[in-house]
């Protein structure tokens, strides 16, 4: 019988390292300007897990690039907003300036461990490198350092791996490894863009048990962008839900998973398998999301809405106050709309 390891209560900090506000991103293509990410709040406490979920192409990973310095210019533009972290706005900082917070203050974990290592380099070159870049210390001590690093993320014989390159590694080890590289230089905030996706499920665990043994010895915050939901279950402490460059949605887990409010929020769990109701049918969210070269002035999600009213069409909803951590865009949370049925909804202007 195998016994599950007792899990420490994670204490988290009321402390904010990383404040966004009214964030908007937009790429400018032949065919016109994309508004990616179009207004976003969020905010980010110290020691705990805030997973940005929603479909593919909603915004997710350009917000994520925002925070960390890596929207090219051009094509990109940060067109509005704040990203404030230690009193400073990376949104207007130059490049010189990024460069000295991105993989030690903020760093980022990246979807593909293939791509995200260079193959021409050993292990031991790409985990010292940051190190001796932005630490400056000397070769004995990042080689000292790395060893730490790699024994932390679980990788054995560390000291004679440090001389492999990474086509010697398997997939689960090199992500592993990407961990290594994110964390070495002990960054306050860990960005994981789709950190399992490209992994069994298997390894997937082992991934997300890591991550979570990580941030209790370390205390450092993470964002974690998905789509799985599994995932965000197993580690996040909030949930932002994120649909055509907005948030829609956002507040503690037991909140987002147990009381959801937004239609889009129901409809992604609605679509996520259960084992607990083997013979239910998963719910498709019908249609497709918005065009961004053209967004649409009201609720972004009103021609995939079943609850959809004249109102949502034309204007954005306000957002509405739920608890203090639980916040939704929806007009259905108008006082004009409480009580309607499905039917009489459809009539409210």
């Amino acid at each position: 019988m195998i016994r599950q390891k007792k899990r420490e209560k994670k204490i988290i900090s009321k402390e904010k390292v990383l404040q966004v506000n009214n964030l908007q991103v937009s790429f400018r293509t032949y065919g016109g300007e994309v508004e990616a990410v179009r207004g976003v709040d969020f905010h980010l406490y110290k020691g705990e897990t805030l997973a940005i979920v929603g479909e593919s192409g909603c915004g997710k990973s350009v917000t994520s690039n925002a925070v960390m310095g890596l929207i090219p210019q051009p094509p990109g533009i940060i067109k509005n907003g704040e990203i404030l972290f230690k009193g400073s706005n990376l949104a207007t900082m130059s490049s010189v300036q990024l460069r000295k917070i991105q993989g030690v203050d903020i760093s980022m974990i990246f979807q593909d461990p293939m791509t995200a290592l260079n193959p021409t380099l050993t292990i031991g070159e790409q985990l010292t490198e940051g190190l001796r870049t932005h630490k400056k210390i000397g070769k004995q001590e990042a080689k000292k350092k790395a060893i730490e690093m790699l024994t932390l993320v679980g990788i054995p014989n560390p000291e004679e791996r440090l001389k492999q390159f990474p086509h010697q590694f398997s997939g689960g080890m090199r992500q592993r490894i990407v961990i290594a590289i994110a964390l070495i230089c002990e960054p306050e905030i860990l960005i994981a863009d789709e950190p399992t996706t490209a992994l069994d499920v298997t390894i997937q665990a082992q991934v997300l048990e890591l991550f979570e043994e990580i941030q209790r010895k370390r205390e450092i915050s993470i964002i974690l962008i998905t789509h799985d939901l599994g995932v965000v279950a197993k580690i996040a402490d909030r949930i932002a839900v994120m649909y055509a460059g907005k948030i829609v949605e956002i507040g503690d887990k037991r909140e987002i998973f147990y009381t959801p409010e937004h239609p889009y929020t129901k409809g992604l769990l609605n679509s996520v398998p259960r084992l607990d109701l083997i013979e239910e049918e998963l719910e498709p969210i019908e249609g497709t999301p918005p065009d961004l070269f053209s967004p649409p002035k009201g609720c972004p999600f009103t021609a995939r809405c079943d609850y959809a009213m004249e109102v949502c069409e034309h204007v954005y909803p306000f957002t509405t106050k739920l608890s203090e951590a639980h916040v939704v865009d929806c007009w259905l949370q108008d006082e004009r709309a409480k009580g309607l049925t499905e039917q009489s909804k459809n009539k409210i202007g």
